[in-house]
């Protein structure tokens, strides 16, 4: 079902940016004519996807639990938008279209890199341990958000691993190219966290 959803969210959130690309453009290239009949043509479709976007935003973010600072900048950053946009186009302000273009893409940049600034940060993690104190402080600072400190928290789509059939080896292909929500760490992990993780949540099976 999240998997699902996330899908739908980010195809609305592409056709929702087309269709402000769009009329953005064209009000900087003064084609009011034109614009005035892509917004008469587009109404219907904008209001729908308009409709889709809040639906499956507050869904994925009910879901993943977040409501930390990130999430409010994205909520301030659409809300800020739509009335600019609103003045923008009725009032044919150019400046203002822009704004309300920039600031919906900056939403959109910072649900993708999860940071305000676009810059993904990197995790500092433990070395010279034995492998399942890399793997524990791996999982916390990487996967915990998800899946919880036992495993069993299902955010985000998360499986729950105190349950998990998976061989070591698929948990590691898994936590190198990733599944469904979940991204891959093997640019950001060695070789060597990635294993411990794969190692220490086979502990979830005897909590």
């Amino acid at each position: 079902m999240y998997t699902g959803m996330l899908h739908t969210h980010k195809a609305v959130v592409m056709i929702f940016l087309l269709i402000y690309l769009i009329k953005t453009f064209l009000l900087l290239l003064n084609k009011g004519e034109a614009l005035a009949k892509f917004i008469k043509k587009t109404k219907v479709l904008e209001m729908i996807v308009s409709t889709l976007f809040l639906a499956t935003g507050i869904y994925l973010a009910a879901k993943s639990g977040s409501n930390g600072t990130l999430l409010w900048i994205k909520i301030a950053a659409i809300a800020l938008s739509i009335p600019i946009a609103v003045m923008a186009f009725k009032g044919q302000k150019k400046s203002l279209a822009v704004i309300s273009l920039f600031l919906i893409i900056y939403s959109y940049g910072v649900s993708e890199t999860k940071s305000p600034t676009f810059k993904k940060a990197k995790l500092e993690i433990v070395t010279g341990a034995d492998a399942l104190v890399i793997g524990q402080d791996v999982y916390s600072k990487a996967c915990q958000n998800c899946h919880g400190a036992d495993g069993k928290a299902g955010l985000s789509g998360a499986k729950d691993l105190s349950i998990s059939l998976l061989s070591k080896e698929e948990r590691v292909n898994i936590i190198k190219k990733g599944k469904n929500a979940m991204k891959g760490n093997e640019s950001n992990l060695t070789e060597e966290q990635i294993q411990a993780v794969a190692e220490y949540v086979e502990t979830f099976k005897n909590k």
